[in-house]
C-alpha cells in the first residue's frame, strides 16, 4: 500500500476552503495540519475539516515533523517565502498560482526545490481538470485540424475596495495576476510561446490594474486574450480550428462543458458529470507524485512554469504595471 501522505494548508481563505473539501476525496491524503495568522480561525478550519492540528503560524507548521506536503493559499506576494519556509524543512510544495511575483522568484523557489530534492509544483488546477485534458488532446490529434484563432477571456465585476486583497497591489492584486494568469494559460499550453505580445491595461485608482486586453501573436494564428474586474464576461475558451470550433463553456478554467462545433454536421455539448468543486485532480496527481518519490511533476513542468511567469513579466511590461 502506497503511504498516506499528510497534508498542511498555510492561509485560510476561500481557495483554501474549496481545497480542502476536496481534499476529502482524494485516497491516500489526510489534511493533517492548517496554519493562520490567527489560532481561532486556525482552529475553526481544523475542526470543519478533521485536520488533526491548527497553528497560528506558518512557521510552526512548517516545523511539525508529520507533514509531508504544504498547499500555500497566501495572496500572491507571500509564495515565494512561504515555498521557501516550508522547502527549507523538506515539505513538498503544492503552491497556488500565480507561483510568484515574478520570474526572478519562481527561479529561486525552483532552484531551492532542486537543492533540497523535494517536490514542487505551481497548482493550477485547470491544467487537471478532466475537460481541458480532452481539449488539449483533441487539438493536439488535429481534430479540426490546426488552430486559426483562440478567443479566452475571464472577467466579472467587482466594486472597487482598497481593502481588499483582490484589489492590493502590493499583494499582486488587480486583474492580470489573479485571473489574466488563465486565458494566458490557455494560450501557452496549446499554441506555446508567441513570437509578439501586444497589451493593454485599464486601472484603478490606486494603480492595480482593473482590465487587460492581450494580443499574442504566434505568426501564422493569433490568440486573442482578455482579463477585467470591471464586468461580468462569458469566461469561454474558444479554438476556431481549420475544421470547425471547439468551445470550452463559461468558467472554462473551472470544471465546464466543453461544444464541438464541426463545420459540417451537429455539434456536441460534452458534460464530464463533475462530483467535486475540481481541486481533488491536482491533488490526486501530487499526492501520486510524493507516494512515487518524484521532485517535478510531468504536467505542471517547471519549465511550463516559467515560460508561464515569464509571458506574464512580458505582458507588465507592456502595460507599465509594477507592483
Amino acid at each position: 500500500m502506497s503511504k498516506t501522505i499528510n497534508w498542511g494548508i498555510i492561509g485560510l481563505g476561500s481557495i483554501a476552503h474549496k481545497f480542502a473539501t476536496d481534499l476529502l476525496t482524494v485516497e491516500g491524503a489526510k489534511l493533517y495540519a492548517v496554519a493562520s495568522r490567527n489560532q481561532d480561525k486556525a482552529d475553526a478550519f481544523a475542526s470543519k475539516y478533521n485536520a488533526t492540528k491548527g497553528y497560528d503560524s506558518y512557521e510552526a507548521l512548517a516545523k511539525d515533523p508529520n507533514i509531508d506536503a504544504v498547499y500555500i493559499a497566501t495572496p500572491h506576494a507571500l509564495h515565494k517565502e512561504n515555498t521557501l519556509l516550508c522547502l527549507e524543512h523538506n515539505i513538498a510544495v503544492l503552491c497556488e498560482k500565480p507561483f510568484a511575483m515574478n520570474a526572478a522568484e519562481v527561479d529561486e523557489m525552483i532552484a531551492k526545490a532542486k537543492e533540497e530534492n523535494v517536490l514542487l509544483m505551481e497548482a493550477l488546477w485547470t491544467y487537471f481538470l478532466p475537460h481541458y485534458q480532452y481539449v488539449l488532446k483533441a487539438l493536439e490529434n488535429k481534430e479540426f485540424g490546426d488552430i486559426v484563432k483562440l478567443e479566452a477571456d475571464f472577467g466579472f465585476h467587482r466594486a472597487f475596495d482598497d481593502s481588499a486583497r483582490l484589489f492590493n497591489k502590493s499583494l499582486g492584486g488587480g486583474s492580470l495576476l489573479d485571473i489574466g494568469i488563465y486565458p494566458i494559460f490557455a494560450a501557452l499550453s496549446t499554441l506555446g510561446i508567441p513570437k509578439n505580445i501586444e497589451a493593454k491595461a485599464t486601472y484603478f485608482e490606486n494603480g492595480a490594474d482593473s482590465s487587460c486586453t492581450m494580443n499574442f501573436d504566434y505568426g501564422n494564428t493569433n490568440a486573442i486574450l482578455k482579463s477585467t474586474l470591471l464586468e461580468d464576461t462569458p469566461t469561454e475558451a474558444v479554438f476556431y480550428c481549420e475544421k470547425g470550433i471547439i468551445k470550452i463553456n463559461t468558467m472554462f478554467h473551472a470544471p465546464a462543458t466543453v461544444t464541438l462545433i464541426p463545420n459540417e454536421g451537429e455539434k456536441e455539448t460534452i458534460d464530464f458529470n463533475y462530483k467535486t468543486i475540481g481541486y481533488n485532480y491536482e491533488a490526486i496527481h501530487f499526492t501520486k507524485l510524493l507516494q512515487d518519490h518524484k521532485t517535478e511533476s510531468d504536467v505542471m513542468t517547471f519549465a511550463f512554469s516559467e515560460q508561464l511567469i515569464e509571458t506574464l513579466d512580458k505582458v507588465r511590461s507592456k502595460i507599465n504595471l509594477k507592483y
